[in-house]
């Protein structure tokens, strides 16, 4: 398949390699820290998403858009590093509270210090002014996700390439 034209790029894609790039070049300068690999890019996203307060389980999966199973690997692949601790959950029996442990809190204070360290070279690469406007943009109120459905032409919706099946529904 061939690469589509410069500004041709799904606007999800374009956000997903940045998001790649960030988590990667985090899992990197901190592993470089350490000078041993000991977080990986899955468990840096997973550690962004969690609460200082804590969260359960369902909730880190639902943000991080993996299955239950996946985010409970993780939970105790980094529990097992001593960055996370699963507890009873105060108000349900039936879900775990995961909460960063001092460790965690330590490490997240280093990722951060590392996330500015990041911007700070992503502004060098690109300028300040498109991390700026690219700041303003991500921080700018886009209304929940379900209110986009509605603005998207019925037309698109049930467009699909000849050959192919159409959407379900």
């Amino acid at each position: 398949m061939s690469p589509s034209p410069p500004g041709n790029e799904p606007l999800i894609r374009l956000l997903w390699q940045a998001h790649n790039w960030f988590r990667t070049a985090m899992a990197a300068a901190l592993d470089a820290q350490h000078g041993t690999v000991m977080v990986s890019p899955a468990h840096m996203t997973l550690l962004s998403q969690l609460p200082s307060e804590g969260t359960t389980i369902a909730e880190l999966a639902r943000r991080l858009g993996v299955s239950s199973p996946t985010a409970h690997q993780w939970v105790h692949e980094l529990a097992g590093l001593d960055f996370l601790t699963v507890e009873a959950h105060p108000s349900t029996a039936r879900a775990k509270l995961v909460r960063p442990t001092e460790t965690g809190r330590r490490r997240r204070a280093q990722a951060l210090q590392a996330l500015a360290g990041l911007e700070a070279a992503l502004a060098e690469r690109i300028g300040a002014d498109a991390v700026a406007a690219l700041r303003a943009a991500l921080e700018s109120p886009w209304g929940p996700p379900e209110s986009a459905v509605g603005i998207i032409p019925e037309s698109v919706l049930h467009q699909h390439p000849p050959g192919d099946p159409p959407f379900p529904g």
